[in-house]
């Protein structure tokens, strides 16, 4: 385990991640583990994470994946299963390091689909449940017209500048995402097979006007789930709820990391 500081860099494999750790150590609380999307990073979860450690009492452990943010570029083109491998390679080292006792994973598009391949890949004993927002679990024609779009928007906007406040190298986080969406072979992305070795309780919270997917994604995790299997709605909210409707989804996530994390624990468990 590395002692944490309250933000800094993980050496993972041969990347840099840079993270924030709020609240609590992993030895002191259960831990919320955030993943973040396909243009995310750390700092574009904005005070959503601080806000979420004051909701449940849980510490919060956000970080940018390699490529993104200030961590370590990596090399273009991505291979299509990099979501795979960020679950099965990198973040069981990711957690191993920063200490990971019990808690959440609580994942954004990308991030929320990296959550569900390592919950019923990996079968880890620690992760009591997972908080998905706005999921990807199959590669719908809805997702490919919008990420084609956003392709012409970041190149012919001021979208690259504004996203370079987020990211050192922005080309690479932007294109690393891109490309592999919108290559033809990635139509055939497909991780349903994970949902039904999940084991443990499931949170899923959809933008009811989400450009990025449709119901279909809610209704693939219902019908191949064996966990139970807890869904929002949020009226009025697109693809990044945390972002357009704050107050609903911190509302469903800890409410959701509650009944999870502290029922069995007893009235002292926000302190345990």
């Amino acid at each position: 385990m590395t002692a944490l500081s309250p933000a800094g860099f993980l050496r993972i494999g041969a990347s840099d991640l840079e993270y924030r750790m709020i609240g609590p150590m992993p030895d002191d609380a259960p831990t919320l583990v955030m993943l973040h999307e396909g243009l995310g990073s750390a700092g574009l979860w904005g005070d959503f994470p601080d806000r979420l450690q004051a909701a449940t009492g849980a510490g919060v452990f956000v970080y940018s994946r390699a490529g993104y943010g200030a961590s370590s570029p990596v090399q273009l083109p991505r291979p299509l299963d990099y979501m795979h491998i960020e679950a099965r390679e990198t973040l069981p080292k990711l957690l191993e390091t920063i200490g990971f006792r019990r808690g959440l994973l609580v994942g954004h598009s990308d991030g929320a689909s990296i959550a569900a391949i390592y919950a019923g890949g990996v079968q880890d004993y620690r992760v009591r449940g997972v908080a998905m927002i706005a999921p990807h679990f199959i590669v719908e024609d809805i997702s490919v017209a919008s990420i084609a779009e956003i392709k012409k928007t970041y190149e012919t906007t001021e979208l690259k500048s504004k996203l370079a406040r987020w990211h050192k190298d922005v080309d690479n986080a932007f294109y690393g995402w891109n490309a592999a969406w919108l290559d033809p072979k990635f139509r055939n992305w497909d991780i349903c097979e994970y949902l039904a070795y999940i084991r443990v309780p499931v949170a899923i919270l959809q933008g009811a006007d989400d450009q990025y997917g449709t119901l279909r994604q809610v209704e693939i995790a219902e019908e191949e789930c064996y966990c139970p299997v807890d869904v929002t709605i949020i009226p009025g909210a697109g693809h990044s709820p945390h972002r357009e409707a704050p107050e609903a989804t911190l509302h469903a996530i800890s409410d959701f990391a509650g009944r999870i994390l502290y029922t069995h624990e007893g009235s002292q468990g926000r302190a345990a």
